[in-house]
C-alpha cells in the first residue's frame, strides 16, 4: 500500500480501457493506479518495481496474455499481489484458465464503477469469493470428478462444511453468523482448509472443490 491506499496496477492492451479504469480507481480515496501496462510480457518487471497491492489483467492480449503472465507472478515474486483478469465475456474458457493459473478473480469490461471498486477491496480482504454464481457456471462447463474426490485431503466435518458455505460466496461473517461461531474461528477454518488443499486462497479451494465434485454446481 502506498500512503494507506491499495495499489494498482493495469494491464490491458487498449488505451482506451486502462483510461477509463484509471478515472474510475483514481476517485477513490483508498485506491490509486500505480502503473500500466499494454501487454503481459510488460507485467514482470512492473510488479517487481511498484509492488502492487492488485493487478488487473486483461485475459487476451496479443504478445503474452494475461493467463501466461498470472503464471509468471505467481511463480517469480515472494509475496504476489492479488490479481483480477479482466475479461469480455464471463464464459470464456480463457477466465476459467486464468482462475485455474492462480487469479484471485475476474471482472467483466462491462462491469460497473462502483462494482470495479467493490471488487478491488473485496480481493484484498480474502474474505468472500468474487462472482461466485459465475465461477459455479465455469465449474459445470469444466468441472467433471468424482463425489468425495477431496477425500484425500483430511478435512474435518466442519472445515468440509466452511468450504461448502464459501462455495456459496458467503464471507467470513456471514459463514460465522450461519454456523453461530466467532469470526475468528471462521478464519481459522478457512486457513486450515486451504492449507490442506494446498490452495492460494479460497478462489483456488473452491475451485478445486468444484473440480472434484466435492461441491456441484446448482
Amino acid at each position: 500500500m502506498t500512503d494507506g491506499k491499495t495499489t494498482v496496477l493495469l494491464v490491458d492492451d487498449e488505451e482506451l480501457i486502462r483510461a477509463g479504469l484509471r478515472a474510475i480507481i483514481n476517485a477513490e480515496p483508498d485506491l490509486t493506479v500505480v502503473g500500466e501496462a499494454g501487454d503481459g510480457a510488460e507485467v514482470l518487471p512492473l510488479v517487481t518495481r511498484l509492488r502492487p497491492d492488485v493487478v488487473l489483467m486483461d485475459v487476451r492480449m496479443p504478445a503474452v496474455d494475461g493467463i501466461q503472465a498470472s503464471r509468471h507472478i505467481l511463480e517469480t515474486v515472494a509475496e504476489p499481489p492479488k490479481i483480477l483478469v479482466v475479461t469480455t465475456f464471463e464464459n470464456d474458457d480463457y477466465v476459467y484458465d486464468a482462475l485455474r493459473a492462480g487469479a484471485n478473480g475476474f471482472l467483466l469490461k462491462r462491469t460497473r464503477p462502483e462494482d470495479i471498486v467493490r471488487a478491488i477491496r473485496m480481493v484484498v480482504s480474502g474474505e468472500s469469493l468474487l462472482f461466485p454464481s459465475a465461477i459455479r457456471a465455469l465449474a459445470a462447463a469444466h468441472g467433471g470428478g468424482g463425489a468425495g474426490g477431496l477425500a484425500h485431503a483430511g478435512l474435518t466435518e466442519r472445515e468440509a462444511e466452511v468450504l461448502r458455505l464459501m462455495a456459496t460466496g458467503l464471507s467470513n461473517v456471514e459463514i460465522s453468523e450461519r454456523l453461530f461461531v466467532s469470526v475468528q474461528t471462521v478464519k481459522t477454518h478457512v486457513g486450515n482448509v486451504l492449507a490442506k488443499l494446498g490452495a492460494r486462497d479460497r478462489t483456488q479451494a473452491v475451485i478445486l472443490a468444484y473440480e472434484t465434485g466435492f461441491v456441484t454446481p446448482g
